[in-house]
């Protein structure tokens, strides 16, 4: 049995031991690895840097900066995970109790999934983030980073090791894959007997393979191709105010605005004052031929910028038509993530809702707010754009299954 065998094989039997603590060990785990990141500050801004000293000059300012651990950020890391430590446990959650007329009496629960592995590109607080989703979901959880923050997830992992051991528990609840090489990602996705389901969290092509490789179930959670459609009704201050917040505030993140959609009746006048804006803030503004009539500075965007994932200060702009083919072209270049309408004609909302095949479907906001936090959940482990077994941020809940527990008398099937 080789390394990434051993490691599997450890978090499956950690699985078995973690199934039996209750709430209040599971948050005494929790509480420790906080503490512990708090008091490692030094350690993990050590090697941090020799992560983001390897990213120079081949990421992007935003995606460094995404990399990039300080006090402030590591204070709110360990705040995190009290903050997970603080929400409900869904484990063992009644769902619904009913009898047959035999007498037999049936409850459904929720139930960890197991053992899931999760794959995941670039930021090192994704690290804490899922560790501690997964123990307080009652779930063991195998690690595998980038290489871009390699230093830093060993770092972190190392760190909840030792917190989780120092305190009696078992360290292997939280196990680590050390190599960063995409055949080492493939032989991961082999380990169907260890493992019970695979959250990718990083970009198209990431999901991509995993869901071309992987003998286990796969939860997708990947990048955002995200779009924003000024309808004609829109209030354009407001408008204007969305689409910066939503490519602005952070760019890095799967949830920024990568696309906008503006309606042709109002995009000679909405779009100079929203391209200034952005420009003088150094976005860079691509866009189609209309959109370059009305603002000949912005660049020319192909077919295939419309169907990127730029991370970056970089906004495509496309003028359509209607509304119909404003839903059209989301549903043909999104990669199902979260999109949104700015309007006041609640009847195209309402289509818009029911038509775009997204996860998140925003109506007057940003997109930003896709976030297990903003949505009450406490944190997320990922946004799930498929289908099935959960859609948006996975939170808790989201990383528990159902469980049947069923009682009788003695009764027999005839």
């Amino acid at each position: 049995m080789n390394n990434l065998q051993e490691v599997c094989q450890r978090a499956k039997d950690a699985s078995y031991k973690l199934a039996l603590l209750g709430n209040e060990d599971k948050n005494k785990m929790l509480l420790a690895i906080a503490e512990k990141i708090e008091n490692s500050k030094e350690i993990i801004k050590k090697e941090n840097a020799i992560d983001i000293a390897n990213a120079q000059g081949v990421l992007s300012n935003a995606m460094i900066d995404r990399l990039t651990m300080t006090d402030a950020r590591i204070n709110l890391m360990a705040e995190g995970v009290r903050q997970v430590a603080s929400l409900e446990d869904p484990v063992g959650k009644v769902v619904n109790t009913w009898t047959t007329p035999n007498g037999l009496e049936f409850k459904k629960v929720r139930a960890p999934l197991g053992v899931i592995a999760v794959i995941y590109e670039s930021r090192p607080n994704v690290t804490i983030d899922v560790a501690s989703l997964c123990i307080k979901s009652g779930n063991c959880v195998i690690l595998k980073g980038g290489k871009e923050a390699i230093n830093s997830n060993r770092a972190l992992f190392n760190i909840i090791q030792k917190a989780l051991e120092e305190n009696g528990y078992d360290k292997d609840i939280v196990g680590f894959v050390d190599d960063v090489s995409r055949e080492t990602t493939y032989e991961l996705l082999q380990q169907s007997k260890y493992i019970d389901v695979i959250i990718p969290r990083g970009s198209e092509n990431l999901k991509k393979f995993i869901l071309t490789n992987s003998q286990i179930p796969v939860i997708a959670s990947s990048g955002g191709n995200c779009h924003v459609y000024v309808e004609k009704t829109a209030d354009l201050k407001m408008a204007e105010d969305i689409v910066y917040n939503a490519k602005m505030q952070r760019p890095s993140t799967c949830n920024a605005c990568e696309q906008l959609l503006v309606d042709k009746d109002i995009a000679e006048e909405f779009l100079p004052k929203m391209i200034a804006r952005l420009q003088e803030n150094n976005c860079k503004v691509l866009g189609c031929e209309n959109t370059r009539k009305i603002v000949p500075s912005v660049i020319a965007a192909t077919e295939e910028d419309y169907k990127t994932e730029k991370n970056d200060y970089i906004l495509t702009i496309y003028v359509v038509n209607d509304y119909k083919e404003a839903i059209d072209r989301i549903n043909a270049n999104s990669t199902k993530h979260s999109e949104a309408i700015i309007s006041n004609n609640q009847s195209i909302i309402d289509t818009f809702n029911k038509m775009v095949d997204s996860g998140c479907v925003y109506t007057n906001t940003s997109t930003r707010f896709t976030d297990g936090f903003e949505f009450g959940f406490g944190a997320e482990i990922g946004i799930s754009t498929q289908k099935l077994h959960a859609r948006g941020p996975l939170g808790l809940e989201q990383l528990t299954s159902e469980k049947y527990l069923v009682k009788g008398q003695g009764q027999v099937r005839k």
